[in-house]
């Protein structure tokens, strides 16, 4: 192994752990918000023990996303220090404004949140839950402006083979961004629906076994647990149907900027005109000629899916190869930075199994959570619960799928992006673009590298050995684990013991 495949390794196991969190904080902190909203309204207690325990599995999950979210930054200085010179200029503003956000307004308003409960007034506790569930969202635009920059590079000029921002607006409004921020965003409500559907599930379900009779007390929990699955279940619905339809206009988008990818997520080899859609394919899809590969396609989607026509014209990787090297050159320069890559042919396809089933993969997951969404919301109808042990199982076990689906995702599109970290914008921005083996820095040694991700694997490992465990640690105690027996009150103002005190 080299450098290079050393460290594209590390930042792909990190940057996965990482965004295993990400997803279920935004999710959760905007649908903990509305619950506490719901309580500040209403004056019922349910959605004040919704809004405690919910609450503090969103704490718990948060402090983790913060630790392993540190790393990602060290990465760029560790291993792609050559590529941070590179992306420096443009990225300084962005980042910068994650940052003010980020650790000004989410840390703030959060610490108001958790110290404030018997603190502040109820109106100003609720805003400030309210403010830090939409600086979670504003810290994943920024976020996301810098990724789409390398996605499709806009608002710079070229200055000495370096980009240098020109337009921050143009930064800020690139039409990646645009496509990519409601899909990312729908994708994380779609996990913290589901989480809120499989814990509720299972907590109804040990509601009904553990009780042959109903008391006051039991008949309350089961409210609070209906309530959360109610609202997982319809929230999910919603935020699936906007997965597809913003992953829809995305996809559109993709076939313009970065053809190749989009080729490759289908193994398209040959131009088709009209396209099909394949959706699974038996044989060798990792040799671009598709000669062996069989596959069950649906006539005319993919034409469909890439411009909206129906008999449209899709290019296969063998014909945009020599498109992409009549453009951009068939070998690498010859740059001792590129090792042994230094004048070597440029292959430009993806990986094709990677691409072509991660793609099928985030779709297959993504549908499988709406599909128990709608499920939990039929079989719960007018008070039903199903007797069998399968229902909460299966629900408990769909916590998975949009997490899945988020993590496939996500290595498509920077998968797919290979041969470069920051790829060419095929219309405007001449020269701006870089490949991904000339972005690793130039002094790391292959030992060093890996044992730099021996290590963070191993503390990642540890990391999800603590989580989990203090997680289930809370959805096991339930109600009680938040709300202690002198909480007696009806509105929590007046808690003797404020749990979420110690989350911080």
């Amino acid at each position: 192994m080299n450098v290079l495949a050393i460290a594209r390794w590390q930042f792909g196991i990190t940057t996965v752990y990482h965004f295993l969190m990400v997803p279920l904080t935004i999710g959760l902190s905007v649908l903990v918000a509305g619950m506490q909203t719901a309580w500040v309204r209403t004056g019922k207690r349910r959605y004040y023990a919704m809004t405690k325990f919910w609450g503090k599995l969103l704490l718990i999950n948060f402090a983790m996303g913060v630790v392993t979210g540190l790393v990602q930054e060290f990465q760029f200085g560790m291993n792609w220090s050559s590529y941070s010179r590179f992306v420096g200029d443009v990225f300084g503003a962005p980042l910068a404004m994650e940052g003010i956000v980020a650790f000004f307004v989410e840390s703030t308003f959060l610490g108001l949140w958790i110290f404030g409960w018997d603190r502040l007034p109820k109106k100003l506790h609720l805003a400030s839950a309210w403010a830090f569930a939409l600086a979670t969202i504003a810290s994943t635009y920024f976020i996301l402006a810098a990724n789409s920059w390398m996605q499709h590079p806009v608002g710079v000029r070229l200055v000495d083979g370096r980009p240098q921002l020109d337009s921050i607006g143009a930064v800020l409004t690139n039409p990646t961004l645009m496509a990519a921020l409601p899909h990312t965003v729908a994708g994380c409500f779609a996990v913290g629906a589901t989480f809120l559907v499989g814990i509720a599930t299972w907590h109804l379900a040990r509601s009904h076994r553990a009780h042959r009779t109903e008391t006051e007390a039991v008949t309350e929990d089961r409210a609070v647990w209906r309530a959360s699955l109610k609202l997982g279940a319809w929230v999910g619905i919603v935020a699936f149907a906007a997965v597809a339809i913003s992953g829809d206009q995305q996809g559109k988008l993709m076939f313009q900027q970065q053809p190749m990818k989009m080729a490759a997520a289908e193994a398209l080899c040959h131009t088709e005109q009209p396209a099909s859609f394949s959706v699974f394919a038996l044989g060798n899809v990792a040799k671009p000629d598709c000669e062996s590969v069989k596959s069950l396609d649906l006539p005319y989607l993919l034409s469909f899916l890439a411009t909206g026509d129906v008999t449209s014209r899709v290019q296969g990787v063998r014909e945009l190869i020599p498109r992409y090297q009549a453009k951009y050159g068939t070998d690498y320069p010859d740059d001792p930075s590129l090792g042994a890559l230094a004048g070597k042919p440029i292959d430009y396809v993806p990986d094709l199994p990677i691409t072509y089933w991660g793609f099928r993969l985030m779709i297959g997951f993504g549908v499988l959570a709406a599909l128990a969404a709608a499920g939990a919301l039929w079989l719960t109808r007018r008070g039903r619960f199903p007797r069998g042990r399968w229902f909460y199982r299966l629900a408990l076990l769909g916590i998975a799928t949009p997490f899945l689906a988020n993590c496939f995702g996500w290595i498509f599109t920077e998968m797919g992006r290979q041969p470069w970290v920051v790829a060419p914008n095929p219309t405007d921005l001449d020269g701006v673009w870089m490949y991904t083996a000339q972005a690793v820095s130039a002094g790391v040694t292959v030992g060093e590298a890996l044992t730099s991700v021996i290590v963070l694997t191993a503390v990642y490992a540890c990391l999800a050995v603590i989580e989990t465990t203090v997680m289930v640690r809370y959805v096991r105690a339930g109600l009680p684990g938040v709300l202690p027996p002198e909480d007696t009150t009806s509105d929590g103002d007046k808690a003797a013991a404020d749990v979420l005190a110690f989350a911080y």
